[in-house]
């Protein structure tokens, strides 16, 4: 089958794909072989991806380098690391997983992720950026202690690469001077357009062949002897400042060897023979293109990162219905606020269109910051801008802003900073997995002193916490999850009590307790429980911190008690009613039901709530159990 509208240099089915059971199978083609596997390999990602779902246009970049990664070294006794995970599935498709790829990222199927349990190849696990080069220093350094011979590489996206962890990691390999290969794949993207001072020194990078050329020119003269020797020996030192900045790798301690056409099979094999003859660190500057071979993810890049299912075609979803989001009500709310105050500032790291800041951008574009990849920083930067008369609303995931705890508890809270942390994707994400699932904010944000805490149930609470939360003048969490959120309910964004829970109903027997979103499993739940007979007290928190103790009382009145919320049952919301029953001498009956004590792995949200027992029917459940009927 092939798709010439949409797959650029399109071939027929060669079968070559069907020989590949290991990297071994690659070292027994010919070059002209491995051009069209990479065609194949291409098709298959794009074709299951289109009904998968996943991270497309980052791994059709990366497919060459795949396939000369594994066709030059020896994994696994090679260590290839590859950053975040999401360029890899080429990677998997070539390690024996191509006969399961179409369970890529579905319930059951394998991770779109590396992992160390799904292949002897997935050397290091990872799904959050800039972590390889720390870890490829680890694996080089244990290697040398034991005196054993192999390469390590690590595989970083020029997105990633300008992460704090890496730049850290950079400084330190440098100083060691273990033998390690830092591969480049530098495609001008992360997830959105890369920014930062880096990054335009990378791009710096790729004007030098002209610098090159005249290095050389000179450098000929010179040896010829034109009786302008001096003067040349001048001009070169001159221009070598200027124009060389891949210098900067090389004060650092390693050799640079770029820039490298990362869609040239031969050209990469070259590099990775030039490196593997150096004894110590070096880089390999690889340029890519980002969604290569599908001509619309090469022209939208950042909408074709990580894609629903799609028609290959057009590239349409094939769900053309597009619900509501909790993105999508904070993107419009925070522009709104905007509007009516000039002091409120939003910043993001790396993620504008994920985190629904992206039409803020273009409103506002002086009071947009995008960080990069540097979540600790985008909150101390926030701080600044706080303790300067700014209302900064910082829009982070859950499982990136986790290391940014040290900023939140440093510079934020311990100053009672005026921050907003709007924490997107709390709970669990679907399909990205245990990389991605935001389930533990709750439980190490709780205790952390002077900071509130708010998780709204549906939109109207969303642009009430919002609106009210800039006015408060303290350090605010604003926590809800991925994907549809109920519009339904009207109202005035600027009425939201603080520290109130709202109580919907009330019944004798048995209260519920609800964490944000979850609140409509929990109103399903109580309207089939009274049908039953059993009469309950329904309650939307709103605010984990403080605690509303009109929660406390209801539990003293029925004696019994669910705490339904999409986080660890660890420490989180549930722990904190239980704590405060303590502190009140209350004897009663509290049942938690939250995230399990492990790490949850990937499908569908719907399917991941039903097996941690966060739906109506498991609420329902336990319900029955504890009135015993």
């Amino acid at each position: 089958m092939e798709l010439p509208s949409l797959m650029n240099n399109p071939t027929q089915e060669t079968g070559f794909l069907d020989h590949i059971e290991s990297p071994d199978d690659l070292k027994k083609l010919t070059f002209a072989q491995l051009i069209h596997l990479a065609h194949e390999i291409r098709y298959l990602i794009i074709t299951t991806v289109a009904k998968t779902g996943g991270h497309l246009a980052s791994s059709l970049g990366a497919v060459e380098l795949a396939i000369a990664l594994h066709y030059f070294f020896e994994s696994p006794k090679d260590k290839i690391i590859w950053d975040v995970g999401h360029q890899s599935y080429a990677h998997k498709i070539l390690t024996g997983r191509k006969h399961c790829f179409h369970t890529l990222r579905q319930y059951g199927g394998i991770s779109g992720f590396p992992r160390i349990d799904e292949s002897e190849h997935d050397i290091y696990g990872t799904g959050h950026a800039s972590t390889s080069i720390s870890a490829a220093i680890g694996f080089a350094k244990a290697r040398d202690l034991k005196h054993e011979d192999h390469e390590v590489i690590a595989v970083i996206g020029d997105g990633a690469f300008t992460g704090g962890n890496a730049l850290e990691a950079l400084n330190q390999a440098g100083y060691l001077g273990s033998k390690i290969i830092i591969v480049l794949n530098d495609n001008r993207m992360s997830i959105a357009r890369n920014v930062g001072a880096f990054s335009k020194y990378a791009h710096r990078i790729e004007k030098t062949e002209t610098y090159r050329r005249v290095r050389d020119s000179i450098k000929k003269l010179i040896e010829e002897g034109n009786g302008l020797r001096e003067e040349l020996l001048e001009l070169k030192s001159h221009l070598k400042k200027i124009g060389a900045p891949d210098l900067l790798f090389e004060k650092l301690g390693f050799d640079y060897i770029g820039i490298v056409p990362g869609h040239d099979i031969k050209a990469l094999l070259k590099a990775f023979a030039q490196a593997k003859d150096k004894t110590g660190p070096t880089l390999i500057h690889v340029k890519t293109i980002k969604g290569k071979g599908y001509s619309i993810a090469e022209k939208k890049k950042v909408q074709y990162h990580g894609v629903n299912p799609f028609n290959v075609e057009t590239g349409l979803d094939t769900d053309s219905v597009t619900p509501a989001s909790f993105t999508k009500v904070f993107g419009e709310a925070i522009i709104e606020l905007a509007k009516r105050d000039k002091t409120v500032v939003a910043i993001t790291a790396a993620m504008p269109d994920g985190t629904g800041l992206n039409r803020f951008k273009k409103h506002f574009p002086d009071r947009f910051f995008d960080v990069g990849i540097a979540e600790q920083h985008a909150v101390v930067f926030a701080a600044g801008l706080a303790r300067s008369g700014f209302k900064p609303v910082c829009a982070i995931y859950s499982t990136f802003l986790q290391r940014a705890y040290d900023a939140i508890i440093h510079d934020v809270c311990l100053q009672n900073l005026p921050v907003i942390l709007c924490i997107d994707r709390a709970g669990l994400v679907g399909e990205d997995g245990a990389t991605h699932h935001g389930c533990f904010d709750l439980s190490y944000l709780r205790l952390v002193p002077n900071l509130l805490i708010i998780a709204p149930k549906d939109a109207l609470e969303l642009r009430q916490a919002l609106f009210a939360s800039v006015e408060w003048g303290k350090p605010v969490v604003i926590r809800y999850p991925r994907g549809q959120c109920d519009t339904s309910r009207k109202g005035d964004a600027g009425k939201l009590e603080f520290g109130k829970c709202e109580v919907i109903k009330e019944g004798r027997q048995l209260t519920i307790i609800s964490v944000g979103h979850l609140f409509h499993e929990a109103f399903l739940a109580s309207k089939l429980l009274d049908k039953k007979g059993i009469a309950n007290t329904l309650i939307n928190a709103r605010f984990v911190k403080p605690l509303d103790k009109t929660i406390i009382e209801y539990i003293r009145k029925t004696k019994k008690a669910i705490i339904v919320e999409e986080n660890t049952v660890i420490g989180g919301f549930g722990s904190g009613v239980l704590e405060a029953c303590q502190e009140h001498h209350i004897k009663a009956e509290v049942r938690l039901i939250g995230i399990p004590d492990r790490f949850i792995e990937h499908g569908s949200q719907k399917q991941l709530r039903k097996d941690c027992g966060l739906d109506c029917k498991s609420i329902v459940r336990a319900a029955e159990k504890m009135c015993k009927y």
